[in-house]
């Protein structure tokens, strides 16, 4: 048996050391491939000082809540009472009696309980930090996986439990009816941890502190960036109308003052819970029967513990004072009477009184010392502390729940208007600077009906540029004709605008050109469109490593048989003189559009892993009954040519067929995180991201390590948001602010990538500016043939168009009583309702001496289904990032989408038409329902598509135009302007 024994030590050692040494090169690889990356991308010194706080701060955290909750572990084994069975040596013993019995004077024995009462008290301070452990290690998993969800069991609370969830900083998880919902793992979690404390409190008590402090580790280091801004915070420049403080303070400090009170209320629970479990227990109390009181020691250890947590209990008050200005307890967003009359100086007294009690407890923790010197029979009894904690909880909970809604509902209600008027306008105004929609412009838009033929001459570029194909009826086309292989993928298509040569112009000396609508369509490789027999590892990795070029077609022009009228098409063409990249329509475009070097290695959807300059060759395109291949010539990647760079990539990645491949050469790089989203989101962890990254095909200053220029970028928009701006009503998105702050260029070739700041008024990213200076550039700096590509996002116009259905009022009365809301109009597109969404036109705009790029909303009021306002956002040269909102006359009618659907279906050729469409086998698609403003009127543009249901290639068939009450539909714009206007087609397109 002793054999036995050793053999089996001897192989849990070996098992415990390879374990141990493959953990260890984990970390290593990791931090190594890390290190690589960043240095590839040229951004280390931002990934080492992410690198350093966070350990930092770990270590920092750990090693202090560890330190703290062991400390009183082991002084609770020091100071608990001893079993008779106990193992201590004779003298220990004796002298640990002889002490229990000096201080048996001190201890009541009328406070000695029964196991009647002493076992329910144990399993219920067991299952209470089972529940603490669970519930911090749940918010820990939320913070590191945002997007993860688990199986929930869902639990209705008392409405009174708020106030204690509110200590916790519960309100986390708790919606307008209190409900606690815990996913079925960490149920069984929080089983394993209560039965484990009940079964094994001795080590498990440690084991939880140890496990415990690494979550509170976790929860602060999560949090690096911001700390790091909670230091070098910019100044906002404006004060709350409450406090008086900077907003500074409620973006940059209030977040980490409360994570460290949040942190520091579980610890301390934690830490007194587990004492007062080891004082409970010892002796064998459970197994005699019966718990005798507290020692003296025991008394001033949970009496210490106390007083630290109720100094806690005072800092979440204070601090709840200021999350006050995020309320929405009354007739808006922001603190109310209520808030301000009495639950501002609530929680102030409470937080006073919490330190009243904290310095009490302090005091009586001196008064028992001296008592046991002196007369053990006049001290105080343990009672006496539980009443005090009692009465606290009852005041916190009556003063915070039940006063509050009394006068809510008895004083405020009734008196609603008057007295919640000054806090109405608090909400409107800074709900308004947070979404800047303080800077917007408004003016009165009054639609005449007075437009002719020289208004449409005067505004042809206006007219030439009228969007007649959709983003979604061109994917549909281009998958069917331009793909070319399945292992293409036209993922996205994006509105943009390029400045093109005029055509026909008299004078040649002097070139004119013009801004041109365009929709751009990157043709990305697709590893999932490869045949299942061809998916290899050599086919994925080494083979199909890139897409190729892409399509741009003008939004307003048809080709042969109502499809696109591609400038930029097809692989491989044949020039006539030698093998093209892509097929450019004529000499004005290839003057105007660069291309070069047209393969795309990092994307939207490269989300795998390739290694270049191996000895496979890479897969370039497809030319008749061959292949064309290439190879990589750019400058990213990171060199792979050394057994161990080889080795710890295979560990980091998993692969250990890249230790195995004969392919690898001495210049074989690996390019890793090629979608671009996640690339810039690694760089830039501390930054929101557009849904939308759209390419562009400008001289960006990128080239191949041979000096060839790269054409191919993407252009993503970052935001600075922030969910602490005070009285700001957030709606339905996760946050309360919201800036445009940066540009982020990511060279399709080469994968580089650059932040611009875009908006340097705003204080995040200047304090993020401050804290990484490596990383952010002026916008100045960026190329300006990039420049001219920049464009008012949809996602930050959406939010604002929004946020602006309400406020837009700034009225009190007329807000308090929403006499003036607006809505999203809505379209009929293919066969179906939906709003409309915001679409870039290039138009002039009333107060503009000539056209520009604009992002443009509608509106229309709740009740109704005629036009009330238009929201524009302007996206050229010095007026970008400007708004404009134009108001139609509410006594005058302006029709809205809706409506001239209406009139459109009501329209018996158009119906008959569209009715003889859709017979079997195919179906008209009504498009994007266009309001263009021109000059002082309105004119509606329609496309209408057919498409087969089978094998769908959609066909641009004709246009639906209405101006006023008149509805016409032709095959062409110009035809439908014809009939509308009584104009020669060519005097529109004339130069």
């Amino acid at each position: 048996m002793p054999m036995r024994k050793v053999v089996w030590q001897k192989y849990y050692r070996v098992f415990a050391i390879i374990v141990g040494v493959w953990i260890l090169f984990d970390l290593v690889s990791h931090l190594v491939s890390e290190i690589l990356w960043f240095q590839e991308v040229g951004y280390l010194s931002t990934f080492l000082l992410r690198l350093g706080t966070q350990s930092g701060l770990w270590i920092l955290v750990f090693s202090s809540t560890t330190g703290f909750f062991l400390s009183n572990l082991i002084a609770a084994d020091k100071w608990k009472r001893i079993s008779p069975n106990s193992e201590l040596s004779r003298f220990r013993l004796f002298r640990r009696r002889w002490k229990q019995k000096r201080e048996q004077f001190s201890a009541n024995e009328k406070f000695g309980v029964t196991l009647r009462v002493l076992l329910p008290a144990v399993l219920a301070l067991s299952i209470l930090i089972g529940f603490i452990v669970t519930y911090y290690g749940q918010v820990l998993f939320q913070i590191l996986h945002p997007q993860s969800s688990l199986l929930q069991v869902s639990f209705e609370l008392p409405s009174w439990s708020q106030s204690i969830l509110q200590i916790l900083e519960k309100e986390q998880i708790i919606s307008e009816k209190p409900v606690f919902a815990i996913p079925v793992l960490e149920v069984i979690f929080f089983i394993i941890v209560t039965a484990a404390v009940i079964i094994v409190p001795h080590f498990s008590l440690r084991a939880i502190a140890i496990i415990f402090s690494a979550i509170l580790s976790f929860l602060v280091s999560a949090r690096w960036d911001r700390i790091l801004q909670y230091f070098q915070g910019k100044s906002f420049q404006s004060t709350d109308p409450i406090f008086d403080r900077d907003i500074r303070f409620y973006v940059f400090s209030l977040p980490i003052w409360e994570l460290f009170d949040f942190c520091l209320i579980g610890l301390l629970i934690c830490t007194l819970v587990a004492v007062t479990i080891t004082y409970l227990r010892s002796a064998d109390s459970l197994s005699e029967g019966k718990f005798s009181g507290f020692s003296l020691e025991e008394r001033l250890h949970i009496n210490a513990l106390v007083s630290f947590f109720m100094l806690s209990i005072g800092l979440r008050y204070w601090l709840l004072r200021y999350k006050l200005l995020y309320s929405s307890r009354g007739a808006t967003y922001g603190a109310s009477y209520t808030d301000i009359k009495v639950d501002l100086p609530i929680y102030t007294g409470l937080s006073i009184f919490a330190l009243v009690m904290a310095v009490y407890i302090l005091l009586r923790i001196i008064l028992i010392f001296w008592a046991s010197k002196v007369n053990p029979k006049t001290i105080f009894q343990p009672r006496q502390l539980l009443y005090t904690v009692g009465l606290y909880l009852l005041v916190s909970t009556i003063t915070s729940n039940v006063l509050p809604s009394a006068v809510q509902k008895f004083i405020v209600q009734p008196n609603e208007l008057l007295l919640e008027t000054p806090f109405i306008e608090r909400t409107i105004a800074l709900t308004r600077k947070a979404f800047n929609l303080d800077t917007i412009e408004a003016s009165t838009f009054e639609p005449r009906g007075e437009l002719n033929a020289d208004d449409l001459i005067r505004n042809d570029l206006t007219i030439r540029n009228i969007r007649l194909w959709d983003t979604r009826p061109l994917l549909e086309t281009n998958r069917q004709l331009q793909q070319i292989r399945p292992y293409y993928k036209f993922n996205d298509a994006d509105i943009d605008r390029y400045t093109l040569a005029k055509e026909n112009q008299k004078n040649k000396q002097k070139k004119q050109t013009e801004k041109q609508q365009t929709i751009i369509a990157a043709r990305e490789l697709d590893y999932g469109g490869i045949a299942e027999q061809a998916r290899t590892w050599v086919n994925k990795h080494l083979i199909f490593t890139h897409g190729y070029g892409f399509t741009l077609s003008p939004v307003n022009k048809v080709g042969s048989g109502g499809l696109p009228d591609y400038y930029i098409r097809d692989i491989g063409v044949d020039d006539g003189q030698a093998k093209a990249s892509l097929q450019i329509s004529n000499d004005r475009i290839r003057a105007s559009i660069p291309i070069g070097q047209p393969r795309i290695y990092y994307g939207e959807i490269t989300d795998n892993y390739v290694m270049t300059g191996t000895k496979a060759k890479e897969f370039d395109y497809p030319s008749g009954s061959e292949n064309i291949y290439n190879i990589y010539d750019g400058r990213g990647g990171i060199a792979i040519n050394s057994l161990w760079r080889r080795l710890v990539f295979s560990e980091y990645l998993k692969d250990w067929q890249m230790l195995l491949t004969r392919n690898f050469t001495k210049d074989t790089k690996l390019l890793f995180r090629r979608n671009i989203k996640e690339r810039v989101r690694k760089i830039a962890p501390f930054l929101r991201y557009d849904s939308d990254p759209y390419l562009v095909a400008a001289k960006g200053g990128g080239s191949t390590l041979d000096g060839e220029n790269t054409y191919l970028y993407w252009i993503l928009d970052a935001y600075t948001t922030s969910d602490r701006y005070p009285y700001s009503d957030p709606g339905k998105n996760k946050f309360n602010y919201i800036r445009n702050s940066v540009k982020v260029i990511i060279d399709a070739y080469n994968g580089s990538v650059k932040f611009y700041i875009a908006d340097p008024k705003d204080p995040i990213i200047n304090t993020l500016a401050d804290i990484f200076p490596k990383v952010f550039q002026p916008l100045y700096k960026m190329p300006i043939t990039l420049r001219t590509h920049i464009r008012y996002p949809v996602d930050l116009f959406s939010i604002q168009s929004k946020r602006l259905l309400i406020y837009h009022i700034t009225d009190t009365q007329v807000f308090y009583n929403r006499e003036d809301l607006w809505k999203l109009p809505t379209e009929i597109y293919g066969r179906k309702p939906r709003p409309v969404e915001p679409y870039y036109l290039i138009m002039k705009l009333p107060t503009a001496s000539s056209e520009e790029f604009i992002l443009m909303q509608p509106f229309t009021p709740t009740q109704r289904a005629n036009l009330i306002a238009w929201l524009a956002a302007r996206s050229d040269s010095q007026e970008y990032g400007k708004l404009l909102l134009y108001e139609f006359p509410k006594q005058q009618l302006v029709y809205g989408q809706e409506q001239i659907e209406a009139l459109i279906n009501q329209d018996p050729d158009i119906s008959q038409q569209i009715t003889l469409w859709n017979r079997e086998g195919s179906r008209a698609i009504q498009g994007n329902l266009l309001v263009i403003p021109i000059e002082k009127s309105l004119l509606y543009v329609e496309p209408l598509y057919l498409e087969a249901e089978q094998n769908s290639l959609p066909t641009l068939v004709r246009v639906i135009l209405a101006y006023d009450n008149k509805v016409v539909m032709e095959k062409t714009l110009e035809q439908g302007l014809s009939q509308l206007f009584d104009v020669d087609i060519n005097l529109i397109n004339s130069d």
